[in-house]
């Protein structure tokens, strides 16, 4: 049976207090000692002032290009665990439909906006609306954790590789270069690089080998460039030929081998675009801000024999000793954005295809929200909980888990949670 997040509890004057067990705020709920204060993430409040001091808690993050884990450490305990789901992709693909209306409006020579080339300067540290989404709906979730738990630090996996140190092995010495965490930090940048199998034959699913491109015996170097993984039949087979000499007969392989050797990790350039901009903002905070690498990170989640997942990356980066995993059910955030400011939506071609209301409140009930109805007569009598999309006739329609359910009335309706920018699942 998965154990469930823990709850973070506030006492009357909002002071954060250490997360209880979830049996624990059930009892206080049903006691009337405290009141549901949030839904996501589930949070409680005391109705009476508590002075003691609470043991502190450390935020740690797994930054990713598309999902970022989260974890809080209270001593070695995890007590709570999420994953943020970002809409990168999905801001890049609406930032590239814009630009190809606006492109075909003005090759037509219809009405059109301007463009404006060369008269803006970006500022300095700018990064593209997919980026900086990462470290905003990022920062957003550590402010949350912030105001409903005692946390004191922030650890953060600041780098995916150490790709300097494994481009220059020297920069920190010897010990550095043959210790056992080198191993780590070469094999998970491989194995990310390659798509997790032989770049020869494209065997999956079996135990790959770190294998060299141009043979050392040939002057090929130990450079992360020159490194890919092979099966060990490939590897053998090769053995000290050339790679051009071992794919004479292949050579739509060896182009792609040449080129995927040059081409670095997209996933990996977008987090390390925006580490130090997180970092930076993280330090803004004002508590400490600690760092750790993605090798260290695989290190410590093998040593203490747990399962590849974005939430356990996040408990295990930095310096572990020790972890007892509370939870095991993480909350899945995902960022579905505050809608658009567009007055009128377009079609393909740019033309207009419907106006967006103007009006978007109805009855106290904003279309996101997350609602429960309880329909005591007519044709659709019971519960529902779900998303919610407004008429202005008042009669609405919810998204539940079962399906969408159509023309409930507003009065059957009561909000429970806001329209936040996410949508929440256990």
């Amino acid at each position: 049976m998965s154990k469930q997040n823990y709850v973070f509890v506030l006492d009357t004057n909002k002071t954060t207090l250490s997360p209880c067990r979830p049996v624990t705020a059930r009892k206080l709920l049903q006691v009337k000692k405290a009141a549901v204060f949030r839904l996501f993430p589930f949070t409680i409040i005391l109705n009476k002032v508590v002075t003691e001091t609470p043991k502190p808690i450390t935020v740690k993050l797994d930054p990713g290009s598309k999902t970022t884990g989260i974890a809080l450490i209270q001593g070695n305990k995890v007590v709570f665990v999420a994953e943020l789901t970002h809409r990168g992709q999905a801001i890049k693909a609406s930032l590239e439909s814009r630009r190809s209306l606006r492109r075909d409006r003005r090759n037509r020579h219809t009405r059109y906006r301007k463009a404006r080339f060369a008269n803006r300067k970006r500022p300095t540290g700018w990064l593209a609306p997919s980026l900086q989404h990462r470290v905003e709906t990022t920062m957003t979730w550590v402010r949350r954790l912030i105001k409903l738990a005692p946390v004191q630090s922030i650890v953060q996996e600041l780098v995916r590789f150490d790709l300097q140190q494994l481009e220059n092995p020297e920069i920190s010495g010897i010990e550095y270069q043959q210790g056992e965490l080198r191993g780590y930090e070469v094999r998970e940048y491989l194995l990310n690089k390659w798509g997790r199998k032989c770049a020869y034959c494209g065997a999956e699913n079996i135990p790959l080998q770190v294998e060299h491109i141009h043979p050392r015996a040939k002057g090929g170097t130990d450079r992360i460039s020159n490194l890919c993984l092979a099966c060990e039949k490939c590897n053998q087979k090769k053995g000290t030929k050339s790679i051009e000499q071992f794919l004479a007969k292949k050579p739509e392989i060896l182009k792609q081998i040449l080129a995927t050797a040059k081409r670095p990790l997209k996933d990996a350039a977008a987090v390390n675009s925006t580490r130090w901009a997180l970092f930076n903002r993280l330090k803004e905070t004002g508590l400490a801000v600690q760092t750790g690498s993605g090798g260290l990170t695989k290190f410590n989640r093998r040593a203490f024999g747990l399962a590849k997942a974005h939430w356990l990356d996040a408990a295990c980066v930095g310096q572990v000793e020790s972890l007892e995993l509370i939870t095991s059910k993480p909350l899945l955030i995902k960022a579905t954005g505050h809608g658009t400011r567009q007055m009128c939506r377009t079609d393909k071609f740019g033309f207009p295809e419907r106006y967006v209301p103007i009006f978007k409140f109805v009855k106290g009930f904003q279309t996101g929200d997350i609602v429960k109805a309880i329909v005591t007569s007519g044709k659709k009598v019971g519960q529902y909980l779900g998303r919610v999309a407004i008429r202005s006739t008042g009669s609405f329609n919810i998204s539940t888990a079962a399906g969408l359910v159509q023309g409930i009335n507003y009065k059957y309706c009561k909000t429970i949670h806001k329209k936040d920018g996410y949508n929440y699942a256990a």
